[in-house]
């Protein structure tokens, strides 16, 4: 095995999961993710703002059961992936849309925030894989206001980078997957 075989057989497999809103991509990563072995964390990005989303955020955890950790995190994703890296083979992290709008409200510096995110997946050398899902926003209609284009065009710009990273990418129509990469 060369050096770059090598290290590319260390670093973790990254496979991102896009589609529109209840497509079924949560779904499939989770399927897809439950299948290999060890340990397993789930990285949730919605924030129980009301009650419905508390109600929501329930059911998720009830259908995910005990096989899965969850850590509720809804700006820190790099940090909290390099925390758990050493202790979980499978990583699903649902969804970086919902984490792009906590960070959009917070008026944190998103560029500078997709950036260290992608670091950690590209650098971080783990033997495990992490599943990424995100909400396919730029198929639609051009949004009426300014900070709604501002975030379909931040999404678009960040799954791109995102499935330019990651080692396969599907985009999930009507709960089918179609493999797009990889």
């Amino acid at each position: 095995m060369n050096k770059c075989s090598k290290v590319r057989a260390l670093r973790q497999k990254v496979i991102f999961v896009t589609g529109g809103a209840k497509s079924g991509k949560s779904s499939f990563a989770l399927n897809e993710a439950a299948r290999h072995e060890g340990q397993k964390a789930f990285i949730a990005t919605a924030e129980a703002l009301d009650e419905e989303m508390k109600n929501r955020i329930e059911k998720h955890k009830a259908q995910r059961g005990k096989v899965w950790d969850t850590y509720e995190e809804p700006l820190q994703i790099a940090e909290t992936i390099t925390r758990l890296a050493d202790r979980y083979s499978v990583i699903v992290i649902d969804c970086l849309t919902l984490w792009l709008s906590n960070a959009m409200h917070r008026g944190v510096d998103i560029e500078l925030e997709i950036e260290n995110f992608l670091n950690i997946l590209l650098h971080k050398k783990q033997d495990s894989y992490i599943y990424i899902v995100s909400n396919e926003v730029g198929t639609g209609i051009v949004p009426e206001n300014k900070l709604a284009r501002d975030f379909r065009d931040l999404a678009g710009t960040m799954n791109q980078k995102v499935a330019g990273a990651s080692d396969e990418v599907f985009m999930v129509v009507a709960g089918i997957p179609v493999k797009i990469k990889g």
